[in-house]
C-alpha cells in the first residue's frame, strides 16, 4: 500500500489516527451472527484479542503478520508487525496467548512492515528509512519470560534501506525484498540457504519488467508491489520444476523466471480492465488459478469488493476468468490459499474465507467470515490488515490496523 497518491496517503493517515479500535472483548462463538456479542461473524470463534498497544514496547498500529510453528515442541507463534517493533506471541493455547517479547525497529517508525519466515528464521523488512533486513533466530522463543522483554536482532542485512514487503521461497532458500530503495523498486533477491548469512543474488529491475504494449506503466516498469515465488507444479509442462515469480506490478500482473539467478526473464504480463493498483495475490495450491487483489478498485469505481480470478494454463498467455463480488464495500488487502479456501484480509469487512470448489467455473463461495472492525463497512484503510492461516491447529490469526491481535478459529465444511 504504498506509491498510491497524496490524498490515499492522507485518507490512510485519517484512519489511523481517528480509528479507536474495536470493542474490549476477548473471546467468543460465533453465535446468532455475532462472536462476543459485538462482532460480526460466519463460522468463525472468536479465541483472544491481544492489544499489542500497551505491552511490550509501547506502539501505536499493526500492520503485517506471519506466523511460525516449532519444529520441536509444536508450539504455534505469532509474529505481528507494528509501526515500531515486531511482537512475537505465544498462542500455542489460543484462549491464552502470551505476549513472549519486541524486536524493536532498526531505525524508525513506519506504517508498513512485513515479515516471512524461513527455517527458523524470521526475516523483517519495512519502509523505515534505511531499515534493512533484520533477521530473527525464533528458536529463541522456546525460553520462557516472565513478561515481555526486548529482544535483540541476530543479523542486520544493509544490502538495501527501505522495503515495501519481503517474499520467500521457502523450496528455493531465496527471499525476494519487493519495493526497496534499490533494483529500480523491483524485487532485490537474496540467497538466504544460510538462513543467518544472507547474501545479494541479483535484481529483478526494469530491464527484465517490460510494460504492456510498450505503454508507460504509471507507477514505474520496474516497481513490484508484492510477490509470490514457487518451484512451479502447474500445468504448463514448458516451466515444470522452474522457480517462478507471480508479481503484482502496480498496474500489472508479471510472470517472470527466476531459476536462473543470472538471466532471470519476463514470461509474460497483463493488465486489466478497471485497474486501480494491482496490489496482491496467490497461486491456488495446483497453480492453476492466480487470485488477484486491486486495492483501490473500489474506491476508484465504488462498487462491493472484488477478486479476480486468473487462469494460469499457459504461464505465456495467462487469461482473465471473472471476478467474484463480494457482499462488502471494503477494500480488499492481503489473501493467502490454504488447501479449498482462500482466506482474505479485506480491511474493513475483516476475515472472509471463500470456497474455492468451482473456481474452474469462476465462482467463489463465501463459507465464513470475521468483521474485525464492526462500526463499519466502508472502502478505507483502516481493520484487517493480513491474516496467517497455515496452523495445524487451523487457527487464524489476523492483524488490526488498531493494534490488535485476533485469535480466530474457522468452522469449514
Amino acid at each position: 500500500m504504498k506509491h498510491l497518491c497524496v490524498v490515499c496517503l492522507v485518507l490512510i493517515s485519517l484512519n489511523f489516527a481517528s480509528a479507536e479500535g474495536p470493542p474490549e472483548v476477548t473471546r467468543g462463538e460465533c453465535l446468532n451472527g455475532l462472536a462476543g456479542e459485538l462482532f460480526p461473524c460466519g463460522a468463525v470463534a472468536l479465541l483472544n484479542k491481544l492489544d499489542l498497544r500497551n505491552s511490550g514496547i509501547k506502539a501505536k498500529r499493526a500492520s503485517d503478520i506471519w506466523g511460525w510453528t516449532d519444529s520441536q515442541t509444536g508450539k504455534e507463534y505469532a509474529i505481528v508487525g507494528m509501526n515500531n517493533k515486531t511482537a512475537f506471541v505465544d498462542i500455542s493455547d489460543p484462549v491464552a496467548p502470551i505476549h513472549l517479547g519486541d524486536l524493536k525497529t532498526q531505525t524508525v517508525s513506519s506504517v508498513w512492515r512485513d515479515i516471512k519466515v524461513y527455517k527458523d528464521h524470521a526475516y523483517i523488512v519495512s519502509e523505515a528509512r534505511g531499515h534493512g533486513m533484520q533477521v530473527f533466530d525464533l528458536t529463541r522463543l522456546r525460553t520462557p519470560q516472565d513478561k515481555p522483554i526486548e529482544f535483540t536482532v541476530d543479523t542486520h542485512y544493509k544490502g538495501f534501506g527501505s522495503a515495501h514487503n519481503i517474499v520467500i521461497n521457502e523450496d528455493s532458500g531465496f527471499a525476494y525484498a519487493v519495493g526497496s530503495n534499490t533494483c529500480d523498486r523491483g524485487m532485490h533477491v537474496v540467497d538466504i540457504r544460510n538462513p543467518i548469512r544472507p547474501r545479494f543474488s541479483t535484481c529483478i529491475d526494469r530491464s527484465i519488467f517490460e510494460p504492456v504494449n510498450d505503454r508507460n506503466n504509471k507507477h514505474g516498469e520496474g516497481y513490484t508491489h508484492d510477490a509470490q515465488c514457487v518451484n512451479y507444479k502447474g500445468p504448463d509442462i514448458k516451466f515444470l520444476g522452474k522457480e517462478i515469480c507471480f508479481c503484482a506490478n502496480a498496474d500489472t500482473v508479471n510472470i517472470v523466471d527466476v531459476t536462473d539467478k543470472s538471466a532471470p526473464y519476463q514470461i509474460s504480463v497483463k493488465t486489466y480492465n478497471g485497474v486501480g493498483y494491482t496490489h496482491q495475490g496467490w497461486l491456488t495450491e495446483d497453480h492453476r488459478y492466480f487470485l488477484l487483489g486491486d486495492e483501490t478498485d473500489e474506491m476508484n469505481g465504488a462498487h462491493p469488493t472484488k477478486t479476480l480470478i486468473w487462469d494460469m494454463q499457459s504461464l505465456e498467455s495467462p487469461s482473465y476468468l471473472s471476478s467474484h463480488w463480494h457482499s462488502t464495500m471494503a477494500i480488499d488487502h492481503n489473501m493467502y490459499v490454504r488447501g479449498n479456501y482462500v482466506y482474505q484480509a479485506n480491511y474493513d469487512a475483516g476475515l472472509r474465507v471463500l470456497d474455492l470448489s468451482k473456481i474452474g467455473e469462476g465462482k467463489l463461495q463465501e463459507v465464513a467470515f470475521f468483521d474485525s472492525e464492526p462500526s463499519s463497512n466502508v472502502a478505507a484503510f483502516k481493520g484487517a490488515w493480513s491474516i496467517f492461516p497455515y496452523y495445524k491447529s487451523d487457527v487464524v490469526v489476523l492483524s488490526n490496523t488498531s493494534g490488535h491481535l485476533f485469535i480466530l478459529r474457522p468452522n469449514l465444511p
